[in-house]
């Protein structure tokens, strides 16, 4: 690794103010020969305000128009960033259904680049872009940089995340003993007859079991609160 990377790495980890650091990031994406650098997140946890960050240095004409004609709506590159973590390089056959933004990214000089994201537990979703105006990003060019924007990218993600409050935990579920038998028995296949044979209950008294569970855990049916309870640690 060349001294200047190491340096401009070193810088990056430890700014601990987010435009300190997306300037380091900038610097260093130009380094490795990408003009624009952009960097978003989004958190739409329950129980926090939606938070969203979006810095880059794109065309001031190209963020206007991104935002007037609503692009972030069919985007395909911000949809597959939301729902996966691997690397998409903006290639035609990606923009296939969306052909004018395709054209008016290029217009503005953002013709080759990729974009990845970063996702965690607690809702935040942040995506990185690389762009530039000339020579299109091969597969080698972006496994030669993906360790690179995947620093960049989780330390900015991780800046963002440590100034948010902590998502609010669901409450504890509190099952009666004989709700924890019945899913217990539920969860190895018994129906609620045979389950009445083996706890000698009548059925109805089992039924009565099941639906309080099911209430207890806001589910729409026994199985569902079988898992609930499995994932919850309970049976």
């Amino acid at each position: 690794m060349k001294v200047w990377k190491e340096s401009q790495l070193a810088q990056l980890s430890y700014a601990q103010k987010m435009e300190t650091a997306y300037e380091i990031s900038l610097n260093l994406v130009k380094n490795l020969g990408f003009n624009f650098c952009a960097f978003s997140i989004t958190s739409q946890t329950r129980g926090i305000h939606r938070h969203t960050i979006n810095l880059n240095n794109y065309p001031i004409e190209w963020n206007t128009k991104y935002e007037q004609e609503h692009f972030s709506e069919v985007d395909p590159i911000l949809a597959h960033c939301n729902h996966s973590e691997l690397p998409i390089l903006w290639q035609e056959e990606v923009f296939s259904k969306t052909p004018i933004l395709w054209q008016a990214q290029k217009q503005q000089g953002l013709r080759y680049g990729w974009s990845q994201s970063v996702h965690d537990q607690n809702g935040l979703c942040s995506m990185l872009s690389l762009a530039r105006s000339h020579c299109p990003v091969t597969t080698h060019d972006l496994y030669k940089n993906l360790g690179y924007a995947l620093f960049i990218s989780r330390h900015l993600h991780g800046l963002v995340a440590k100034d948010l409050p902590a998502p609010s935990k669901p409450g504890t579920v509190h099952l009666s003993s004989r709700e924890v038998e019945v899913l217990k028995y539920s969860a190895d296949g018994k129906t609620a007859g045979e389950i009445a044979i083996i706890l000698s209950l009548s059925e109805s008294t089992v039924q009565f079991h099941i639906r309080g569970a099911i209430h207890k855990f806001g589910a729409n049916n026994k199985m569902s609160a079988v898992i609930k309870a499995a994932r919850a640690g309970i049976i």
